[in-house]
């Protein structure tokens, strides 16, 4: 934790009224604010989880503030994304996220890092702050996170969210604790691997899971309460239904002592469909391929049935992967492919290469198209009229 004494902190009478509430409370006080006004965090992910921390960390009075990210915004972010605005569309979640930070907390240093976290740079990035909260959306910057706060031995307030579930506890708060390879020793295969794109989420959801992470922040720096150090907390939004996992820390595991590649984090052997390959094309090729050749071909989409009626390539048939998965359309598919050759698209890539992969493990061949229906918006969008749903 920052080694400044509460003593060298000093509330004004304006922050005194401001955390009013704060210092009611008696396990807070005085000295709990001040705890919070030295205190330091840094957010790595400023998406649906980070939004929610990071704005009550900044309402709560912690002094320093820093927000990693290197994307930029898009329209589809702000169903969840709360931190950012319509206003804010096309500039980079970090300069938004500062703006609004300082608009709750003008009082608050607010540190940016405007670039994606590697294992060149996660200890430098990281090594300033007092806590770390993982609001990443990505197994390698989970790992990656982990592995740089038992380095550094900095506490590791972790979130994830898919759907209507999300999950939260505490990583790494003392020697004893549990961390991230205690819960996930190794990613699962990357066909096995969703995400908020492909598999969605319900708004409402990260805002409910960064919370709790903004509240183990909270409770860390002032000291109080009891944290989820050791627990797991797991919520569903359909049931609106808490449970709860033990942790315990692996006294057999390695030690982490440098930073690796997180491109390849599952082991290869256990994925049933990885030694095929996967031919792509790009949506450029296929727009020519379906200029001059279009009766030769069949074009399958395996989005499922709400993602197509939003927006679809001309042409395209709906097969969606699960019917794939449990077999039920490997005779269709198998038919259609006696006279046609196959292509297959998703939103951006990673649905199709499963289902190529499935497909080839029954004899049948297909080609993905890179980028999926994503990439086709942004190849055509020239010729799109105004009034699709695209």
């Amino acid at each position: 934790m920052n080694k400044a004494k509460k003593s060298d902190i000093a509330l004004s009478a304006a922050e005194i009224k401001r955390f009013e509430r704060h210092i009611t409370l008696p396990e807070v006080g005085i000295d709990g604010q001040k705890k919070l006004k030295a205190a330091s965090v840094i957010c790595i992910g400023i998406g649906g989880l980070g939004s929610p921390i990071l704005m009550y960390l900044a309402a709560a009075g912690v002094g320093r503030i820093g927000v990693v990210d290197f994307d930029v915004i898009e329209a589809s972010n702000l169903q969840r994304q709360v931190i950012h605005t319509s206003q804010d569309i096309g500039k980079t979640k970090t300069s938004s996220a500062k703006r609004r930070i300082l608009e709750i907390n003008p009082n608050c240093k607010v540190d940016i890092f405007d670039t994606k976290i590697t294992k060149e740079n996660a200890l430098e990035i990281i090594k300033p702050f007092d806590i770390v909260c993982d609001g990443s959306d990505n197994f390698a910057t989970r790992y990656l996170i982990n592995d740089a706060c038992l380095i550094l031995n900095k506490p590791n307030i972790y979130g994830s969210i898919l759907k209507y579930e999300g999950q939260a506890t505490v990583f790494n708060l003392s020697s004893k604790s549990p961390n991230y390879r205690d819960l996930l020793p190794e990613a699962p295969p990357n066909h096995l691997i969703p995400s908020c794109a492909t598999g969605g989420v319900l708004g409402v959801l990260p805002g409910i899971i960064g919370l709790i992470q903004a509240t183990e922040a909270i409770k860390i720096i002032t000291g109080i309460g009891e944290s989820l150090d050791g627990r797991l907390l797991v919520f569903n939004a359909l049931t609106m239904k808490f449970r709860e996992i033990k942790l315990q820390k692996d006294k057999n595991r390695r030690e982490i002592k440098k930073l690796v590649d997180g491109k390849n984090l599952h082991n290869i052997e256990n994925d049933d469909y990885s030694f095929f390959n996967v031919r792509s094309i790009s949506t450029k090729e296929l727009k020519v391929i379906l200029d001059t050749n279009k009766n030769n071909i069949d074009l399958i989409d395996v989005r499922n049935k709400e993602e197509v009626k939003l927006s679809s390539i001309p042409g395209s048939r709906s097969i969606p992967l699960e019917y794939i998965e449990n077999g039920e359309a490997i005779d269709q598919i198998k038919q259609i492919a006696l006279n046609h050759k196959l292509y297959i698209h998703c939103k951006s890539g990673v649905r199709a290469e499963k289902a190529i992969r499935i497909l080839k493990s029954y004899g049948i061949e297909s080609i993905n198209i890179a980028g999926g229906i994503d990439a086709w918006k942004y190849e055509t969008i020239k010729q799109i009229p105004q009034d699709t749903n695209l």
